[in-house]
Parts: structure tokens; C-alpha cells; sequence
């Protein structure tokens, strides 16, 4: 059997890479650019020279030939579509090129699926940023909540939500799509806020930065899930009993406020008592989904699937991961 993940060089291609040489035995082939940084896929590299398992492509969401290249010679049996432009901060001075990397690039993604492995079973990873800013009321939020994004990356994951479902029903092609609400833990990009007050702390302890963390909205309420139970989820999806057309939401059941989790990371370092906090008005957004709390009956009626790894322990591998870097690094790093 063949996987292919596109993004396979992100937080969750990789980590998904991870989870699916330990637990099956179907050969792994990763969507990456020629430009992509290989530092999260760095375990594999011996595995992906000599062969084994594992093999990576080149190809770019903007460039149809590209992405048919891929799929025509892969001919995969699963599908994971996780490339994205993934950041909203970055979607609002990027509105363009976000919608053209998730929309339409997901569309040539399905299209070259269409043409060349129609009988894969597809999974389109949209994001919980769909339901943008939900009124207390509403919560915990369902699949069935009107969308209301609230950011230019938001939209485009609206369009790349309806893409998929509108794949599965004009082609009868098996395509799920999943809203994950916040998941994060080691290689977590730096521009999303729990992971840059991490690295941020992990600065601080080295001595590259002063004591201070700087932060944008605090107030947003999120329900924290682990990467590795995210990708599990998403195994799970493609291998219990797929359902073409349907769509779930996925997420943890911790919730808590980006202050709260910036008071965590904060005591888990042993420069807590010296740390201090500051806005930096350029990390607001100039709106903010502030009330993300999921409701996950739906995917776990049907897969039976349940976080396992604790909010706490997140946290510290998060930290831990960071701590990490920057030890390795000889250079430092930018402040994000």
C-alpha cells in the first residue's frame, strides 16, 4: 500500500511520516518542495536515501505538472493533503498567495487524483479556523456551525473544506475532510502563539534574548490537542469504515485561554520568577477566532478515536523541543 503526505516536511506531515512507519507497513512518499528544510524529516533521511520505505518528491501546489508528475507515479492507495500556506497572521499580509496555495491548490491536487489514482481514499485537511468567530451560545462547536472566518487563511480553508466535499460528491471519489482545532507539540512553526513563547523562553534561558516575552491577544480560548494524537486521528480516519463526502471535527479536550497557556509553559522554566510578559501590537491580528472549543462526537462515534497524550506533557515536550534548538543552534535565532 502507498501513502502520500502532502507537506510532508511540516509539524504534521512529519509527525504523521513518523506514525505511519512505526504502526503500518505501507510504503510513505512525501509532497515537498525543492526549497522545504528537512530538519523535521531528519530521522528518515538515511531510510529515504537507501530506499526503504519511504521517498520523497518534488512538486509545488501552484504547479499542476508538478503535482500530476506526482500522483501519476506514486498512484497512491491514502492520500493525507496537508500542504498549506498554514499561518493566518501571514494570510492578512498574503491574501493572494494563501488562497492560491490552499484553494487551487488543492483543486489540482483532487484534479490530478481524478486523472490518475481515482480509487485513493483522500484525506482534505481543512482547519477549525472555518468557523472563525462563533457566539458563546454555539459552543462546544459542531460540524453543522455556520462558518464565520475571520481571517484571509480562514477563507481559504473554507474554499478548501468545500473543494474536497464537492470532489467526493461530482466524482464519487472517497475524500473526508477534518476541521483540527489547535494542535501542537514538537516542530510546531514559530509564528503560532504557544510555540513562540516557548522558543521565546528557551531564548531567554540561554541568554540570547532578555527575560521578556512578547505576546499578542491573550484572551482567545482554544482546546489543546497533541500533534501525535492529531496524525493518529488522521490514520484512523482513512482506515475505519471512510465515509465519501463526509467531514469531522477533530480536536482535544483540554481548553483553556492563550494566557493560561502562556502561565504554564512560563512555570515550567526555571526563570520563572524573573520572566516578564509585554503586548507587542504587531503579533494582534485585526480580527481573532477567540472562542474555539470543538465538539467531537461525530469523529469519535465513528472511529473511536480519543486523545491519550496530557495537556501537561505537551507543553513540555513543546518546550523541551525548543530548549533543543536553540542549544544546537551556533547562530541563534530570529525572534518570532
Amino acid at each position: 500500500m502507498r501513502a502520500l503526505i502532502t507537506g510532508i516536511t511540516g509539524m504534521v506531515g512529519s509527525h504523521l511520516a513518523d506514525y505511519l512507519i512505526e504502526h503500518t507497513n505501507w510504503d510513505i512518499h512525501g509532497l515537498m518542495r525543492w526549497r522545504s528544510p528537512l530538519d523535521n524529516i531528519s530521522q528518515h533521511l538515511e531510510r529515504i536515501n537507501k530506499g526503504e520505505r519511504m521517498f520523497c518528491h518534488y512538486g509545488d501546489l501552484r504547479d499542476s505538472q508538478s503535482i500530476d508528475a506526482v500522483v501519476r507515479a506514486v498512484k497512491p492507495d491514502y492520500v493525507f493533503h496537508l500542504a498549506a500556506q498554514s499561518y493566518p497572521k501571514t494570510s492578512f499580509d498574503a491574501p493572494l498567495d494563501t488562497y492560491e496555495t490552499n484553494v487551487q491548490g488543492t483543486s489540482r491536487v483532487l484534479e490530478a487524483l481524478k486523472q490518475f489514482a481515482p480509487e485513493a481514499i483522500i484525506h482534505i485537511c481543512a482547519s477549525s479556523e472555518v468557523f472563525g468567530r462563533v457566539p458563546k451560545e454555539k459552543l462546544p462547536i459542531d460540524e453543522e456551525c455556520s462558518f464565520h472566518p475571520a481571517s484571509p487563511y480562514a477563507i481559504s480553508k473554507v474554499g478548501t473544506d468545500l473543494v474536497g466535499r464537492f470532489y467526493a460528491e461530482a466524482y464519487d471519489m472517497t475524500v473526508m475532510t477534518t476541521r483540527m482545532f489547535t494542535h501542537t507539540g514538537p516542530r510546531r512553526g514559530d509564528v503560532f502563539a504557544e510555540s513562540t513563547f516557548a522558543k521565546q523562553i528557551a531564548m531567554a534561558e540561554a541568554g540570547l534574548i532578555e527575560p521578556v516575552i512578547k505576546v499578542g491577544n491573550l484572551e482567545s480560548l482554544r482546546t489543546i490537542a497533541d500533534v501525535r494524537d492529531a496524525v493518529r486521528a488522521y490514520h484512523m480516519l482513512v482506515t475505519v469504515n471512510p465515509v465519501a463526502g463526509e467531514y469531522y471535527n477533530i480536536g482535544g479536550t483540554y481548553s483553556c485561554s492563550i494566557k493560561e497557556l502562556l502561565d504554564d509553559l512560563i512555570a515550567l522554566s526555571p526563570m520563572k520568577d524573573t520572566l516578564k510578559v509585554t503586548l507587542d501590537k504587531d503579533r494582534l491580528r485585526p480580527i481573532d477566532a477567540d472562542l474555539q472549543v470543538p465538539d467531537t462526537r461525530k469523529f469519535t462515534a465513528h472511529t473511536g478515536w480519543k486523545p491519550e497524550i496530557p495537556y501537561a506533557q505537551t507543553m513540555q515536550d513543546l518546550l523541551d523541543y525548543w530548549r533543543d534548538q536553540v542549544n544546537r543552534s551556533e547562530n541563534g535565532f530570529l525572534v518570532r
